[in-house]
């Protein structure tokens, strides 16, 4: 296994390399730069240019390109033109956020969707099975910033102003303005309140879609001859259910794991602007308009490594689900 994953890891580094390349150019390509947010009657065209020379703008995009890959193969991932920061501080500071919130929401995804699966498919064509197979397709169809948006006003703004409802869920930021002021016990319930309502909104559009796919997996598994075997030696409904069936079961599930990251982090960068949470998807949104390049090389580049180390997860997870899967 660690042979396995060492292979891996060498194989992912030309495909990472190739990303950061395509990311770049694109980059290149889109019209304008960071120094078109200081156009101004004020500013003298002399002023722009040199702060061209200074930014490296006025090289030609190959020796551009030569310079940033050599810094960013080193780690350095340049310097922030709107926050005057490097990017690596910022991204140090922000990232755990990011991944706070995706933990979170995917964790809850899973529990959630295989838990309703398994409802599904053990009473299957039922009243329950139907009503839940419309509302995973309900919530599969739904983007995860609408959802958002929904939350806020049900839970946040029209608790109190039209239905008179306590507001448990604040709908922006991690913390609250006197979060300081409180104690251990009562700063953890704080930053959970403010999670809940973000990682709903990632995690009910996730759910929906391992909820259909445990259910088809399960409806396959529990016709097999070893789970009728083990019904007739007179074991429990239960122990059938969720010892034998439920693990064989899990095999393709498990695979979502890697293919649900890119939608995880796509999506975060849509919530995370709608609750104002301070993760790597609102900065990257701020520095699309800020034209801040940097900052959005590396939180692209960065996401494009965080799927690839997802898809090597699901792989490692395969062998951990089925003990017949070795990789050697």
């Amino acid at each position: 296994m660690t042979a396995y994953i060492a292979r891996r890891l060498v194989g992912a580094v030309p495909l990472v390399i190739g990303i950061a390349t395509i990311i770049f150019f694109i980059l290149s390509l889109a019209p304008g730069d960071p120094t078109s947010l200081y156009f101004g009657p004020n500013v003298s065209p002399e002023a722009i240019a040199q702060m061209r020379r200074n930014l490296g703008l006025d090289q030609p995009v190959h020796v551009r390109y030569v310079r940033w890959l050599a810094a960013f193969l080193t780690g350095d991932f340049g310097f922030s033109i709107a926050r005057s920061r490097p990017v690596a501080e910022l991204i140090l500071e922000i990232l755990p956020n990011t991944l706070l919130l995706s933990a979170c929401a995917l964790a809850l995804a899973f529990l959630v969707g295989v838990v309703l699966g398994v409802i599904q498919a053990v009473r299957q064509y039922s009243p329950a099975d139907a009503a839940l197979s419309v509302g995973a397709l309900f919530f599969y169809s739904m983007p995860s910033f609408w959802l958002a948006l929904m939350l806020i006003l049900v839970f946040s703004l029209n608790a109190k102003t039209r239905w008179d409802w306590p507001i448990w869920f604040p709908a922006s930021g991690m913390t609250s303005v006197d979060y300081e002021f409180l104690s251990p016990l009562e700063r953890l319930r704080d930053r959970l309140l403010h999670l809940t309502l973000p990682a709903l909104s990632l995690a009910l559009v996730l759910a929906a879609g391992v909820a259909r796919y445990t259910r088809s997996s399960m409806l396959e598994v529990i016709r097999q001859d070893y789970i009728r075997t083990a019904r007739a030696k007179g074991l429990d409904e239960a122990r059938v259910i969720f010892k034998h069936a439920l693990r064989n079961a899990l095999i393709p599930v498990v695979t979502l794991v890697g293919l649900y990251l890119p939608f995880l982090f796509s999506g975060a960068v849509f919530v995370e602007t709608v609750f104002a949470w301070p993760g790597m998807g609102r900065l990257v949104v701020e520095a699309i308009s800020q034209r801040d390049y940097p900052v959005v090389m590396a939180g692209s580049f960065l996401f494009a490594v965080i799927v690839v180390i997802g898809n090597l997860i699901a792989d490692v997870l395969y062998a951990v689900v089925d003990p017949r899967i070795r990789y050697e």
